[in-house]
């Protein structure tokens, strides 16, 4: 728990966590009932991702299967109008010459023509290269080249020059928009219409379900990207795993925007096949919050950091409206019945969720860890957050937290079918259907042993049989007075209690204490600039932001351990990017690319 300190004298946080994993049991699984439901499911299990696919269209063909904005506000497709897309991208594919488990990458921004893609090259017999649109030259050079790909989607004429450089290994590129002049080039209404649909059929009774569906590639924090081999039955268990827990229905109503090319993404096309709801897709992220007026979803997928801004933008406010919400969270903290919580939530808390669009049931949260107090204020005012864990090389959804029953604090329990297991030094342990068959053209190592996956992650199982994660095995910090700490714990409740915070790296191994880098959320910090009649250029500089910034830190230091406070803290002129190499493409920090490169900064924090 924040600020209790579980190592005792002479102990480390992370020895203090593996003792307590041992004195408890050393594997979690899922409710007994999911696993009955799992097993019952998979009696009928298809060959392969692409015919579970065709087969949910063939179940409910004129249901909505997407929506996707138009002019005219939201256009509707059926599952059959899908598969007839997906059917003639496939068809167009095998005229190409595309063989079995050749690798086709697809570049693009979430939209349904990146789902029909992948569908299509799955049925086609090939496997889905997922590429970042916002990866550097370097980057995708790289994937393509390591994946061998010989096709590729990409969204516009823009980013083909990314995808068609000097030696590349792509024959034929499918440009989503526009036209291009390169005769290697075809325009994706190209595609549809260049083969005949009949062979596509073969083409999916073919593919079996050890073959291979997906390359995706690890955001690299500590180097190259790695290609996560993904079969097709770990997708179709993941769909089946996930419809057994129940907590989907074929009347619910998905708002994605997450990027495809992410296992979560993926993850997330798979529960929708299997349990049959729509999804309604933009990845114009600047426009969430009014396509959730317009759209009215049920459940929406997101990361940490939409949550954060939430909260933080909310904790910062003040007046009649702050004291109006303080009171009404109150009353439902304390009883969740009666007239008070009534009058609290039809004049409040209904207010809240109508900004949400007024009918969603839970919120998924992955990518990174979530505060406790965030998720915990969320539920309060009735709109859940089930907070989720998983690895690419474990297809992204491998633990999750029941919506109507979660465990603040942790991930919750595995899906059916997985087992968690803490090792003796800590690390969380994973095995079950949904696990990579292995990395791409090199050696899994220590990755995969005897069926585990070793996550490099630092965990124990609570009491109640759901997982709490730590931190990552390779980023605890070591003080030069020889205790650990945790970075990511700290990072993340910084960003909930401090709006101006955008990213933030904690510091300290082998040094005497702990410090911090933090780079500002550009929306807050030009706010705060004009609340204060500052230049927006010299706001990271100015006295007045480095006082209230501190204010927040001693706030968290309030709740942490002596060790574990942030002595001194630098604020960075400008925002750590995906760009500059910072950044992953799941915005994960790459910490040893920023200690490098801010490594003067840092050293000034302690002199």
């Amino acid at each position: 728990m924040p600020g209790k300190d579980l190592s005792g004298d002479g102990e480390t946080a992370w020895e203090g966590g593996r003792n307590m994993a041992e004195r408890m049991t050393q594997t979690c699984t899922a409710p007994a009932g999911e696993e009955a439901t799992l097993a019952r499911l998979q009696e009928h299990e298809p060959e392969s991702f692409g015919a579970m696919f065709l087969q949910r269209a063939a179940q409910t063909p004129e249901s909505i299967a997407y929506l996707r904005p138009g002019p005219d506000g939201w256009v509707g497709q059926t599952w059959a109008q899908t598969a007839r897309a997906v059917t003639e991208i496939a068809a167009g594919l095998l005229a190409l010459g595309l063989r079995p488990e050749d690798r086709v990458a697809i570049m693009s921004g979430t939209r349904v023509e990146w789902i029909e893609a992948d569908f299509g090259v799955m049925c086609a017999g090939g496997a889905t290269t997922t590429v970042y649109p916002s990866s550097s030259p370097d980057e995708v050079a790289h994937i393509v080249t390591d994946s061998g790909s010989r096709f590729a989607v990409v969204e516009s004429p823009d980013s083909l020059s990314k995808i068609l450089f000097p030696g590349t290994t792509v024959e034929r590129a499918v440009l989503i928009t526009g036209a291009s002049d390169d005769p290697r080039v075809l325009t994706l209404a190209e595609l549809r219409e260049l083969g005949t649909t009949e062979p596509v059929g073969a083409a999916v009774a073919a593919v079996r379900p050890d073959d291979l569906a997906t390359l995706i590639y690890t955001s690299g924090t500590t180097g190259l990207p790695k290609g996560v081999r993904v079969a097709h039955r770990a997708w179709i268990y993941q769909g089946l795993a996930i419809q057994a827990m129940g907590i989907v229905h074929p009347e619910d109503l998905g708002y994605l925007w997450l990027p495809l090319s992410h296992a979560f993404g993926k993850a997330l096309l798979s529960c929708q096949i299997s349990a049959g709801f729509p999804f309604a897709v933009d990845g114009d992220v600047s426009r969430i919050v009014q396509r959730l007026g317009e759209v009215q979803p049920t459940i929406m997928p997101a990361v940490p950091r939409i949550f954060e801004k939430v909260y933080a933008a909310v904790s910062a406010a003040d007046g009649v409206q702050k004291k109006l919400l303080d009171w009404a969270v109150k009353v439902a903290e304390q009883r969740r019945s009666g007239l008070r919580f009534r009058i609290a939530d039809r004049l409040v808390l209904a207010r809240v969720r109508a900004r949400f669009g007024g009918r969603m049931r839970f919120f998924i949260s992955g990518a990174a860890a979530l505060s406790p107090d965030i998720a915990r204020w969320f539920g309060t005012i009735g709109l859940p957050i089930a907070e989720g864990y998983g690895l690419t090389e474990s297809c992204a959804t491998t633990v999750f937290n029941r919506p109507d029953r979660p465990e603040y604090g942790t991930v919750g329990r595995p899906l059916p079918g997985t087992s968690v297991r803490i090792a003796q030094d800590g690390e969380i342990l994973l095995r079950g259907p949904g696990l990579m068959q292995g990395y791409h053209g090199i050696d899994s190592g220590s990755a995969l042993v005897d069926g585990w996956l070793h996550t490099g992650d630092i965990g124990e199982i609570t009491p109640g049989g759901s997982l709490r994660i730590t931190d990552r095995k390779k980023d605890l910090i070591k003080t030069s007075n020889g205790k650990y700490v945790a970075p990511q714990t700290l990072e993340s409740r910084f960003k909930a209690i401090c709006p101006l915070a955008g990213q933030v790296m904690v510091h300290g191994e082998k040094r005497k204490y702990i410090t911090a880098l933090i780079d500002l959320d550009p929306d807050e910090a030009a706010k705060f600039a004009a609340a204060h009649g500052l230049d927006a250029s010299s706001v990271a500089r100015s006295a007045e932001l480095r006082t209230v910034l501190q204010s927040h830190v001693d706030r968290l230091n309030a709740t942490l351990n002596p060790w574990e406070t942030i002595k001194r803290f630098a604020v960075l002129d400008e925002p750590l990017s995906i760009e500059n190499g910072e950044l992953t493409t799941s915005l994960k920090l790459r910490r040893r690319v920023i200690e490098e490169r801010y490594g003067p900064v840092l050293d000034d924090l302690y002199a």
